[in-house]
């Protein structure tokens, strides 16, 4: 081996476990923290536990309660279409109302100006031309 490339190797590490059980091993850094050990580690131990890293249970949790709450109050796509169907339907109405009641004022006499064409077809058949 190199020298003075490799780290330190200690023979007598302690690992420090957050149920509180200690042992030692090899390795490069003195002291380690684990969450999790062979003697609290549910597929080793046997007993099934919820191990919270960093609140994710809660977290967990909470959206599943929050999930539940917006369940209740949610409306399906069938209601949805029912209501924006009634809407259409409500404007169609509104539309034809309008219609009805322009066509049924009485006609106002406007007097329109004839259009080019009139014009000219009145000068032939009368024989004068400008």
């Amino acid at each position: 081996m190199k020298k003075d490339i490799h780290p330190t190797y200690y023979a007598d590490a302690k690992v420090v476990c957050a149920c509180g059980n200690k042992f030692s091993v090899g390795s490069t850094i003195k002291e380690i923290h684990v969450e999790i050990c062979s003697n609290c580690h549910p597929f080793y131990s046997g007993k099934e536990r919820l191990v919270d890293t960093a609140g994710r249970v809660d977290r967990f949790k909470k959206l599943a309660e929050q999930k539940a709450k917006v369940s209740k109050v949610r409306k399906g796509k069938a209601v949805k279409k029912a209501k924006a169907g009634e809407r259409k339907l409500a404007k169609e109405k509104a539309k034809i109302k309008a219609e009805i009641k322009e066509n049924s004022k009485p006609a106002v006499d406007k007097k329109k100006a004839p259009s080019k064409k009139a014009i000219k077809n009145s000068e032939k058949s009368r024989g004068t031309k400008k």
